[in-house]
């Protein structure tokens, strides 16, 4: 690959590791009370970038994401070690987005100038609440005050900042949600990420709500909420761009819109993903989830894959609708025609144009509707069928 595909090209950093593992969280993070080598663990993510370079050769990157985990416990320093290899291994764009996902604890937060001198220039807080009793009941580690603090410092160091929230919580009434979007929308600059509160499987959060001890709001409030917040945002100059993240225009993340978008990216560290385009076709790769088990299969292969497959034009094709749908800017549906064989039903999109759910624009994107973006997977299963 001499240069981005389509959708552009991006490299993923995991660090998996958290100071605690909040109940709602299916992610790929570990507690490690006895401490992490992070030296060891940096060493072992650098090597699996050069293993991956060799497969991916010369394309330009557009963006960096360090997720997790909690990549705000990283040493600054680590976070330079990565960001040198990448810009030594591929070219790096002169306004490459360079994001790295922290948690707002006072000490974290001390580290932002560490990480802003590393090359950070973008930063997601996961603030998930503003008031202290829902901070509690889901297990994060601050308060309202000690977020606040770091979302104001953020600001002063990183040129982005976004953060994130988490409504449709226990007992969250539609007023609740609306004074507290209302302060959030004051305090962010240009980018905010507003999830729904999923229930997921093999979380403390699932049992508890299968035992009948955590109950979250039915669908008509959280309906009710979801229009809320696609409301307020727009009034505030911060629309939705994708089902659950908002931006002023031009401040979308562009990371994420790699992944929405169909493009390629390389994922490295423990439970990373990538999709990888090549002379053969597209593969699916995927690392060792455990964190020990996957350095130790760096150190003894170069890289830490547990899955490395072809991904089918078809399962491409899919990927594209289902990721695309969720864009406000929809996607080009002659792209997938292009990679399915074959053009989505003209009479399924008519069907979903008639009742409000989709509609195309004028340089023929599919879109969904705001009414249509309610009842998303229905869409998707009717367009896909």
């Amino acid at each position: 690959m001499t240069g981005a595909p389509d959708g552009g090209f991006g490299i993923y950093v995991h660090w998996p590791f958290c100071a605690a593992k909040c109940p709602y969280c299916d992610f790929n993070s570990h507690v490690r009370h006895g401490g992490v080598d992070a030296e060891r663990y940096a060493a072992a993510t650098v090597r699996e970038l050069e293993w991956m370079a060799e497969r991916v050769p010369r394309a330009a990157v557009g963006s960096v994401f360090f997720g997790g985990g909690t990549p705000s416990l990283m040493p600054p320093a680590v976070v330079a070690t990565i960001l040198d290899a990448i810009a030594r291994l591929w070219p790096l764009d002169a306004d490459a987005e360079i994001t790295l996902e922290a948690n707002p604890t006072s000490v974290e937060a001390d580290r932002f100038a560490g990480y802003r001198s590393a090359g950070v220039n973008r930063v997601s807080l996961g603030v998930q609440a503003l008031n202290d009793p829902d901070l509690a009941a889901l297990g994060r580690l601050h308060d309202v005050a000690t977020a606040k603090r770091a979302i104001a410092l953020a600001q002063s160091i990183f040129p982005r900042v976004s953060f994130d929230l988490i409504y449709a919580r226990p007992g969250q009434t539609v007023a609740a949600w609306e004074a507290e979007l209302g302060e959030a929308l004051a305090l962010a600059a240009d980018h905010l990420s507003l999830y729904q509160l999923t229930i997921e499987e093999g979380t403390p959060f699932a049992a508890r709500h299968a035992a009948g001890r955590l109950v979250v709001p039915d669908d008509d409030t959280a309906a009710t909420l979801y229009e809320t917040t696609q409301a307020l945002c727009e009034a505030a100059g911060l629309p939705a761009y994708e089902i659950s993240n908002h931006a002023r225009p031009g401040e979308e993340s562009r990371h994420n819109l790699v992944y929405w978008r169909g493009g390629a990216y390389v994922g490295v560290g423990a439970g990373a993903h990538g999709r990888l385009p090549g002379a053969e076709g597209w593969r699916a790769t995927a690392t060792e989830r455990a964190p020990e088990r996957w350095l130790a299969a760096v150190e003894a292969h170069g890289h830490g894959l547990a899955v490395d497959e072809a991904v089918a034009d078809a399962d491409r094709a899919d990927e594209l609708l289902l990721m695309g749908m969720r864009l406000t800017e929809g996607f080009d549906p002659g792209r997938y025609a292009h990679l399915a064989g074959h053009p989505l039903a003209p009479e399924r999109i008519a069907a979903l144009a008639e009742d409000g759910f989709v509609a195309t624009t004028p340089d023929g994107r599919l879109v969904t509707t705001p009414r249509g973006r309610l009842v998303l997977n229905a869409v998707l299963a009717a367009l896909a069928a």
